[in-house]
């Protein structure tokens, strides 16, 4: 596997991946494919409520090397999907209090969060689950303000996603809180993943089949449109790409991605931004004209609203040679 180029981050950040008993065993994998990695400064653990064996819903067996103690010292705690989701040990729901309270970062998995919600750590919060189990998590605590489309919730302190591969999305946007977008970027082409994906569950839920339904393939006018970021692109040009209709291909593009075209066009210029603020010494009018934007003002509107800062305050945040 390639690394990232070394993180501006020195200091080791400590990781405890919480193994409840029947836990979802590729959900557990996440955390350690995208942050144990060499030239990242994470020491990432498998812990469960005692170290040993832990049985996954696949029907064989984890071996986890570290019990509940591994929580006492982690910089951040992420608990995985599990079968049993009503109610969990009073002493790993004592542990995950703790370990929110001295300060650690609390993430969830899918139906992790009933974990972090049993334990009281969603009380009065927006948070997201699966959005089959997303009902479920309202009716059993009326105090969550439960997201169902949400791809991940990010509160700060505490981190909930979707289901399964929404795991990595957040991952990826953890990594890129720490980090930047850079390093995310080089993990998420490392991986074949995206590096941010736009919309949210709608996009994933069955819906009936209806008649004269259009092939949704999209990658290759996505792929077309990543490579060409600078040119003023338009719904017409995307649509002409995928051979359809400007009204066909919105319509087909939102239910495919959960996002409209031109949502996605300004995340994705956006994120070239980020990369390119943490890489090169180029001013934000030359930066505009290269990720499409044209004005410096659209670029900085648009950055706003996506990154809630300004791309001078990026750039001083990640710059990749500090």
């Amino acid at each position: 596997m390639s690394s990232p180029s070394t993180p501006r981050e020195s200091t080791r950040h400590r990781i405890a991946v919480l193994a409840m008993e029947w836990v979802q065993p590729f959900e557990v994998g996440i955390p350690f494919q995208i942050f144990d990695r060499e030239g990242l400064p994470y020491d990432v653990v498998l812990c469960a409520r005692q170290a040993g064996p832990v049985d996954t819903m696949n029907g064989w067996q984890l071996i986890a090397p570290r019990g509940l103690d591994a929580l006492e010292a982690a910089d951040t705690v992420i608990v995985p999907a599990f079968r049993d989701v009503d109610s969990i040990p009073d002493d790993v729901a004592d542990a995950l209090r703790q370990a929110h309270s001295r300060g650690a970062r609390m993430v969830s998995i899918c139906a992790g969060a009933f974990a972090l919600a049993n334990a009281g750590l969603l009380d009065g919060r927006r948070a997201t689950t699966h959005w089959v189990h997303a009902a479920r998590l309202a009716r059993q605590h009326p105090e969550i303000v439960v997201d169902p489309d949400a791809l991940y919730v990010d509160e700060g302190d505490v981190v909930t996603s979707a289901g399964v591969s929404s795991g990595i999305d957040l991952c990826l946007h953890l990594l890129r809180q720490d980090h930047g977008a850079a390093v995310a970027n080089a993990i998420a082409r490392d991986i074949v993943a995206a590096p941010r994906r736009e919309g949210g569950q709608a996009q994933f839920i069955p819906r009936p089949a209806s008649a004269g339904n259009e092939p949704s393939n999209l990658a290759p006018t996505l792929e077309w449109a990543l490579a060409r970021l600078e040119l003023p692109l338009t719904v017409a040009d995307l649509a002409r790409q995928a051979r359809m209709s400007s009204r066909t291909f919105a319509r087909v593009f939102v239910a495919a991605t959960g996002a409209t075209p031109l949502k996605w066009l300004n995340a994705a210029r956006v994120d070239r931004a980020r990369e390119m603020l943490e890489t090169s010494d180029l001013s934000v009018d030359q930066l505009a004209s290269l990720c499409g934007f044209g004005t410096p003002t659209n670029l900085r509107t648009h950055f706003r609203q996506i990154t809630g800062t300004t791309p001078s305050a990026y750039r001083r945040t990640f710059r990749a040679d500090e």
